[in-house]
């Protein structure tokens, strides 16, 4: 099977909904997988036959030997972090020499940035962030200020170099910062310049490496990290991440005109979590939300956080696929529900006495929705989704409650997931997906 074209994979909730999984069981139809935002905060989680990998930077498409992997100019890249990832997939048999590039233009993060990301939540107390603690944020603050170290800088280390003059100033702000306990910027720039050898022979310039490719008709399969509702722009803002993770992220973090996307295919869980704080207008709380975490393993892949649990939020998910242009969804995790006997969809909120159908701006509001639920039946006496990889053999409240998601969110759903391996998949005919695929 080969792609027809390139493809968007982006979260269309609060990040974790199963873009790894999906991305891996796409990639073998694409030449090129690219990554356009985020950090190693994001945990992308692949089964292949029982085996475990956690992908923090390096794109879920590494698992496929004929696949090249982009690091975009959108995504800040740790390299001690980075290295930590190679070495650990070639350790497990997965060679990454020649099929991993890295934008020379993708920003670094350094020491400080961790220790400046700690001191801000720190000082924010109860209304904290919620943030991984891995300095994602400072480090997207530097980019924003023109003040940041990008992994061009690390090849230059001499006295009157750019990241001389960049680590010397930023060590000083973190010093401010955070007393005490003081960093010395000559350590600092020597580690991040020692990182240069082992990253010089995969640092590119993917905007033209991508350009190149696509007017040579490889496919390529853009994958995003994070989720819709954790977008700087247009999530629950403060509550999000640092960086777009909606279709616009994809353009600015590759360096692609949106004429080169293609599909833009949604990613969804069958119901609803987030890590961190902020609001959740489905939360469920109590043994209902253990018992949901409990079925679904909802645990973060980076931090192993507990995520919080609710149900699937329609608004939400139609807002994703409003911002994002999304053309098809992919539902994940259905079989979890499966041992759950009466199913809640959030069709609506109710604030102020009024019935809202988008997510508000303003995120104190957001907070004091309720969500109107409709009720579906659930299949615990029916059957299994577990496992399932032809639609026919889904039970049929499981193909009703698919059905009523595609009415409430518009958008038709291409792809259901069934369980953690990629076999676990139905990829319906006749969808967008399956004939963008060319299948």
């Amino acid at each position: 099977m080969v792609a027809t074209g390139n493809l968007a994979v982006l979260g269309a909730q609060w990040g974790d909904e199963g873009k790894g999984k999906i991305v891996d069981l796409l990639a073998p139809a694409f030449a090129i997988v690219a990554r356009s935002q985020g950090g190693h905060n994001a945990g992308h989680t692949v089964f292949v036959e029982g085996d475990q990998f956690i992908l923090h930077l390096i794109p879920s498409g590494i698992l496929h030997p004929g696949v090249t992997c982009v690091i975009g100019n959108g995504v800040v890249v740790d390299p001690t972090a980075l290295f930590a990832e190679i070495d650990e997939l070639h350790g497990r048999g997965i060679d990454t020499d020649g099929r991993l590039l890295v934008s020379n233009r993708a920003h670094v993060i350094l020491p400080y940035h961790r220790h400046l990301e700690a001191a801000s939540e720190d000082r924010l107390g109860a209304h904290r962030i919620g943030t991984t603690s891995r300095g994602i944020g400072p480090s997207y603050e530097q980019k924003a200020a023109r003040s940041g170290v990008r992994i061009g800088d690390l090849a230059d280390s001499s006295s009157g170099g750019r990241l001389t003059a960049l680590v010397r100033s930023n060590v000083e702000v973190r010093n401010r910062a955070v007393p005490g306990t003081p960093l010395d910027w000559r350590t600092v720039r020597d580690a991040a310049a020692g990182a240069w050898p082992r990253l010089a022979s995969r640092v590119v310039d993917t905007s033209r490496y991508l350009h190149d490719a696509i007017a040579a008709g490889r496919p390529v399969l853009f994958e995003g990290a994070q989720g819709a509702m954790l977008d700087v722009d247009h999530g629950t803002y403060p509550y999000v991440t640092s960086s777009n993770a909606t279709i616009g992220g994809v353009c600015t973090g590759l360096g692609v005109g949106p004429r080169a996307i293609g599909h833009v295919l949604g990613i969804a869980k069958a119901y609803t979590t987030r890590v961190g704080e902020g609001p959740l207008p489905t939360e469920l709380n109590g043994d209902a939300a253990d018992r949901l975490r409990e079925l679904g393993r909802e645990y973060g892949a980076s931090t192993g956080r507990p995520r919080r649990c609710g149900w699937f939020d329609a608004v939400a998910v139609r807002y994703a696929v409003r911002v994002n242009g999304i053309e098809s969804l992919a539902v994940t995790k259905l079989d979890v529900l499966d041992q759950v006997d009466s199913l809640q969809v959030c069709t609506g909120y109710r604030c102020d006495g009024r019935l809202l159908d988008d997510p508000p701006g303003d995120v104190a509001l957001l907070g004091a929705c309720v969500p109107v639920y409709e009720t579906l039946a659930g299949w615990s006496g029916e059957g299994t989704t577990a496992g399932v990889r032809n639609e026919a053999d889904l039970p049929t409240a499981a193909c009703a409650y698919l059905e009523r998601l595609e009415t409430l969110i518009g958008v038709p759903i291409s792809i259901i997931s069934t369980g953690s391996d990629r076999r676990d998949t139905i990829v319906r005919t006749d969808t967008p997906v399956a004939r963008h695929l060319g299948a």
